[in-house]
């Protein structure tokens, strides 16, 4: 199946899925009309995965509460969506409207003291906007210990919409401080919450009404951090080139014309350096199933990876689309399954394997096995928690039957279609029936030396981005450059081929001819360093704490560096496997 009709056909989906989820066919409405305002959740603003739902805190709530059907991306998200008890009608404003008035006891008191002070804030959805705000205020008591604090409740708020014409643009919400109710004391409180709602016209157009949300990452600043990772990464990139042709014209240049040409060898000159290893070069790595497996999970990560950043390139994922980046995930990668199939079971055959079935089995656990028992791991954590990342048992069943209906038979498809694709390994020299002996290598020349090298130009080109995309994944910043990340990955993905091809040929200089592992590792290091940068993130640059937090960001970040590990650790092999084919067809072998 071409990749072009799988991105067509993911693209469909998402398009009718996220049809589905809209409370109105065109946002259009009439005055006096009501608009969909939907609570969601709540949370610590330090901790983006901890959330809970809105109303599992003792705010005013519509009996019975009303829950909005998920799509399976906003249950990925965290998302519970209910209909919210503030009613706001299509121009109509109010001023200091009523929505309940109730007595909160002790213990709701001691709720709301708690969350406040944890900096909890609230989201919510108008019209499909998300709009945020914190729950209370804790401010600091004068004259008295540094630890004392006054804990107010934000009791009174204010809707500021703008609209043009016949549809809503803008909205966010206004606290009014002067009408905070003081909760410091552990007693019962008599509380009325209060809203307003404020309509003020605009000519900004409906179709630029998430352009919000996207400026604060095209602001000058981040943007010239942006063209700095540009520049840092196309620097890199011409250094390695210019080296590499240096190397080229000066050494390995000779040496092809010399090996390729027997008469300037001496009768007596012993072969020495990659040339000596001709026969054992192409032997045929130990583990051939884990190997190619391991090469079918990168070859489908690294097309899922593509295919989700052409996907932003296009605009499919706007600001706060709630959970449909999600959605393109699960389905792009179950869609794209045979990819894994077809790359793993045909280099396996090409390595003269026999049992292919194991080797499908093996390449469809090698990633879904850990990612599967992270995900059920830390669902059981935001069980324990109560929090809204725990996904329901319905939506679990969605995700193992997209598994099982649509992911693994498209898996096998793959499989059997490369089993009987009929392609023979190319090796431009024959292979010694006893393995050469591999000399005594310095220690800098072990695999372990090699990884730690191998990973720092890669991950230099992008620790600058990854600061973004942290920011976004684990905070409130919103990613829309998805040009720029294309750029910043391609220049990855040559970096990483230049820098394993590099040292595969020194590898092949000493005489070592086990460069398949060693190539699939070495490419794959940039993912440790990636690990170690999450790490660095989480305890200098950001806020995050407690045990659910921690649990997610260091899992899921593993699972992700484990997925950039195999789809970089493909691309250092297939460069290396190419350099090496083409090193040793231009001389002459025995």
């Amino acid at each position: 199946m071409p990749e072009y009709w799988v991105l067509s056909f993911a693209v469909l989906i998402m398009y009718y899925a996220s049809q589905g989820r809209s409370d109105t066919s065109d946002h259009r409405y009439k005055a006096g009309d009501p608009v969909p305002l939907y609570v969601n959740k709540v949370g610590p603003y330090r901790n983006p995965s901890e959330t809970y739902a809105y109303f599992d805190l003792p705010f005013c709530s519509p009996d019975p509460v009303k829950e909005k059907r998920l799509s399976l991306g906003e249950a990925l998200n965290g998302d519970r969506l209910a209909s919210a008890l503030y009613k706001v009608e299509f121009l109509v404003e109010k001023v200091s409207q009523v929505l309940c008035r109730r007595k909160l006891t002790r213990e709701e008191v001691s709720v709301f003291r708690s969350v406040i002070a944890k900096d909890y804030y609230y989201e919510m959805y108008f019209d499909e906007l998300p709009i945020w705000g914190f729950i209370g205020q804790a401010e600091q008591q004068r004259g008295t210990d540094t630890n004392k604090f006054r804990y107010f409740i934000m009791n009174n708020i204010q809707f500021e919409i703008h609209y043009n014409e016949d549809r809503v643009i803008k909205v966010s919400i206004l606290s009014l401080m002067k009408d905070n109710v003081d909760i410091t004391e552990n007693m019962e409180v008599d509380i009325e919450f209060i809203y307003s709602v404020v309509w003020k016209k605009t000519n900004s157009t409906f179709e630029k009404r998430m352009d919000t949300y996207k400026l604060s990452s095209l602001l000058s600043y981040h943007l010239k951090i942006h063209r700095s990772s540009i520049t840092n990464s196309f620097a890199t990139v011409l250094v390695l080139i210019g080296c590499l042709v240096m190397f080229y014209v000066l050494v390995l240049k000779k040496d092809i014309s010399k090996y390729s040409n027997d008469n300037e060898l001496g009768d007596n000159q012993e072969e020495t350096g990659w040339k000596y290893i001709h026969g054992d070069v192409f032997r045929y790595p130990k583990h051939k199933s884990l190997f190619a497996a391991a090469l079918g999970s990168g070859t489908h990560l690294l097309t899922l990876t593509v295919l989700i950043i052409i996907l932003g390139i296009v605009g499919l994922f706007y600001p706060y689309n709630r959970g449909l980046f999600m959605t393109a995930v699960v389905i792009i990668y179950a869609l794209t399954s045979w990819v894994a199939g077809y790359v793993a079971v045909s280099f396996y055959y090409q390595l003269e394997g026999t049992n292919w079935v194991w080797n499908l089995l093996l390449n469809g656990g090698l990633f879904c096995g850990p990612l599967f028992v992270t995900f059920f791991s830390l669902n059981t954590v935001a069980n324990a928690y109560r929090a809204t990342a725990a996904l329901p048992l319905a939506k679990i069943v969605i995700i193992f039957l997209i598994w099982a209906i649509l992911a693994s038979p498209l898996l096998f498809l793959g499989g059997i279609y490369g089993k009987y694709s009929k392609f023979e390994f190319q090796a431009p020299c024959r292979t010694n029936n006893i393995p050469r002996e591999i000399p005594p290598l310095h220690w800098c020349r072990g695999i372990i030396p090699q990884m730690v090298l191998a990973g720092i130009l890669p991950f230099s080109v992008m620790y600058l981005e990854l600061y973004y995309i942290f920011a976004s994944a684990w905070g409130f910043r919103v990613y829309t450059i998805y040009s720029i990340l294309f750029v910043v990955f391609t220049v990855l993905l040559v970096v990483t081929a230049l820098v394993s091809v590099a040292l595969t040929y020194f590898q092949l200089a000493a005489e070592d001819h086990q460069w398949w592992w060693r190539s699939f590792l070495s490419g794959g290091s940039t993912g440790l360093y990636m690990y170690g940068y999450c790490v660095y993130y989480y305890f200098t640059q950001s806020a995050m704490d407690g045990l659910m937090q921690t649990s997610f960001f260091f899992g899921y970040m593993g699972c992700i560096c484990y997925g950039v590990f195999l789809m970089l650790g493909t691309v250092g092999f297939r460069a290396s496997l190419l350099f090496v084919r083409y090193l040793y067809g231009s001389i002459k072998c025995e």
